[in-house]
């Protein structure tokens, strides 16, 4: 592990120790970027705390870098101020003591000393300091042994982890996140706190609790975090759809999987191939309807059907609940979620052209995704079944662009649109343009006709003449 001099060894860190000793304050880059250049993690979020105004520290780092004024960000409520240099981003505070009134996490702040400011932080592992005054170059501060935490890879609080969480609930969820993204292990002190202050999380705001739940999500192996949620009985506070996902039910002998574990399983599934936040909202809601759809069937067994249509109607208002955005990327999600079975379902039986087109009409741009989605979807504990649907994935993907590439459906738009039926018929908007723009596309999904005027124009005819509309022009005037 590296030491003190090694994590400042950069020369931007001697440009604002020098701009902190024209200033004559004691200035320390700390927390994240520590913990990160010890273990190795790349990072260019510096945090800088001084002995003094960091915003006056931040207009002299500026000048190091003959920088203008106006390149300091500055939010005087809070004491600080940002800079960005290349692609650093540099934070600057004082150092400061806090306070909590139990029913607010708004803290009444005071000056205060490095102590102070290192007895605030959340974890051992984040309050650890190095000086970047001349004087003191290099030197790390480690008051609560946050060195030794990390090479035992633990998560523990500075101060009693009861006050900790109390003070600051959204602590809680930092924990899990933490661990979930670093592979470490919660202190079991630390960890029966979080169980203990779970409740206090009920005055924080959903945006921030799902800003650290989405973070937890992009991690390697994002199940580990759900684990850790579930373990310390915060997953139903948060997330209560999810924990109806958990337990088995058993009848005639029948039981079905754990749809929790299965649901995590095609979590990390997916995770191992793509770093898309939403690609992986879909994995965790794919199956969110199953309890609702669970059914037994006298001879069949466990069915859950519809549970694919239903949990895409869900997904708006799950989103809406944890404040995630309502707009393309919920409807990438809710799309998921509604096609996930298709590929599963041609991949068990013999594949027509026909369905291949809807498919690929359906699925459009999204089409790399939900194959990634069912790819995922396969958990089973037997591994011949597991290469043998694999195997048949790739040649429904073989296949679908093959079909792709002669038809040409990807992100499909019928050349019997509504404006050229009217023209044809020489009638306005109604009914029967939709009607007529129905029949013309399913042509053209069933392989009928081709998605071109001149292959479909006598079908156009003949579907008019059923609704008493005769053309007034021709194919040529048309082309």
């Amino acid at each position: 592990m590296k030491d003190g001099m090694e994590i400042v060894a950069d020369p931007i860190f001697s440009k604002i120790g020098s701009a902190a000793d024209r200033l004559g304050v004691d200035s320390y880059v700390i927390g994240g970027y520590v913990r990160d250049a010890i273990l190795g993690r790349d990072c260019k979020d510096i945090d800088v705390v001084c002995i003094g105004s960091g915003i006056d520290l931040a207009l002299e780092v500026a000048k190091e870098f003959d920088l203008p004024e106006h390149a300091v960000s500055v939010f005087k409520n809070f004491g600080t101020a940002m800079i960005k240099v290349d692609d650093w981003d540099l934070e600057f505070v004082g150092a400061r003591k806090e306070s909590y009134n139990r029913d607010s996490r708004k803290p009444v702040v005071e000056e205060g000393t490095l102590e102070d400011d290192q007895n605030r932080r959340d974890f051992t592992i984040n309050a650890m300091a190095v000086q970047l005054n001349k004087a003191n170059w290099g030197k790390l501060l480690d008051p609560f042994n946050g060195l030794d935490d990390l090479k035992a890879k633990i998560i523990r609080t500075p101060l009693a982890p009861g006050i900790t969480f109390s003070d600051d609930p959204l602590r809680m969820m930092r924990a899990v996140r933490f661990a979930a993204q670093l592979g470490f292990d919660i202190l079991p002190e630390t960890f029966e706190a979080l169980k203990t202050e779970k409740d206090r999380l009920a005055i924080i705001s959903m945006e921030r609790i799902s800003d650290e739940l989405n973070k937890m999500i992009l991690c390697k192996k994002p199940s580990y975090g759900f684990l850790l949620l579930d373990a310390c009985e915060i997953l139903p506070i948060i997330f209560p759809e999810f924990m109806k996902l958990k337990g088995v039910d058993t009848e005639d002998g029948k039981g079905h999987k754990d749809n929790f574990y299965h649901t995590l399983q095609v979590l990390d599934n997916i995770a191992e191939n793509t770093n898309d936040l939403w690609w992986r909202w879909a994995a965790i809601l794919h199956d969110i309807a199953k309890p609702q759809t669970k059914r037994f069937a006298q001879g069949k067994g466990w069915t859950f059907h519809g549970h694919e249509e239903m949990g895409a109607r869900q997904v708006p208002n799950i989103f809406k609940r944890l404040k995630l955005p309502l707009n393309e990327k919920m409807k990438l999600v809710q799309k998921l979620v509604r096609l996930h079975l298709r590929p599963i379902a041609l991949s068990k039986e013999e594949i027509t052209a026909s369905a291949l087109r809807r498919l690929l009409f359906e699925a459009g741009e999204e089409l790399e995704a939900l194959m990634t989605l069912c790819r995922a979807d396969i958990t089973s504990k037997n591994g011949d079944k597991v290469k043998r649907y694999l195997r048949n994935f790739d040649i429904v993907e073989q296949k679908l662009k093959e079909v792709e590439e002669s038809d040409s459906l990807r992100n499909f738009q019928p050349v019997f649109s509504g404006e050229i039926i009217m023209q044809v018929f020489d009638i306005g908007p109604g009914r029967e343009i939709g009607l007529i723009k129905i029949a013309m596309r399913e042509a053209v999904l069933e392989g009928t006709i081709r998605n071109e005027l001149a292959s479909g124009w006598d079908l156009l005819v003949e579907e008019g003449r059923k609704l008493d509309l005769t053309p007034v022009v021709s194919l040529a005037e048309i082309q």
